[in-house]
């Protein structure tokens, strides 16, 4: 009977120098564990979980479709972004040109009172406000003669044309502009003239 491949090769002595040449290699020590456990395929995670920058040379089709389907959103997210940033700073720029040019326009012309005695009660962004006026520039308030525009956080007392002028440039900044032409009860059915 023939003997068997394995027993040949004993015989011959190939197999023992072959057994003698593995123990002669220094074991490599395992890995160590991070804890966390083993991706499939057995390859260790990548430390903070970014992609491979070389990508394989089998990448499939749907790969380079979606690195490039995410490189486009990131494009456009981004032109999106400085876009948003153009108009804000467009918008800005426009307020503080209205600003400034209603700053010029009131520059010497508010018609405040520092012994002003009587308060003129208005309604102005939601809120009741006032301003102290003497007896004539009430009768005048009330009148449409004059107004009252909020600059830097106060309310100014203005002749009427530099009221329309303000309102013409920015709305917002006019607090209080009576209508002469109104029958001098004003919208909430109290008279414009009574005293709170």
């Amino acid at each position: 009977m023939a003997d068997s491949l394995r027993d040949q090769l004993l015989k011959s002595g190939i197999v023992k120098q072959v057994q003698q040449d593995r123990a002669r290699e220094p074991k490599r020590p395992p890995p160590p564990s991070s804890g966390k456990p083993a991706r499939k395929g057995g390859k260790p995670a990548r430390k903070g979980g970014k992609p491979p920058a070389a990508r394989p040379a089998g990448q499939s089709q749907q790969d380079i479709d979606l690195a490039k389907a995410y490189a486009l959103r990131a494009q456009t997210e981004a032109r999106e972004r400085q876009r948003i940033e153009r108009e804000a700073a467009e918008l800005a720029r426009l307020r503080r040109e209205r600003k400034q040019k209603i700053q010029q326009l009131l520059e010497g012309k508010a018609l405040n009172k520092a012994d002003a005695d009587q308060p003129r009660n208005f309604e102005y962004g939601g809120k009741i406000r006032r301003v102290h006026v003497d007896a004539a520039q009430l009768a005048a308030l009330n009148a449409g003669e004059l107004g009252v525009v909020q600059q830097g956080g106060r309310y100014l007392l203005v002749s009427r044309d530099i009221a329309v002028q303000v309102r013409d440039i920015d709305p917002h900044q006019l607090a209080l502009l009576v209508d002469p032409n109104a029958a001098g009860v004003g919208d909430d059915g109290v008279p414009d003239d009574l005293m709170w």
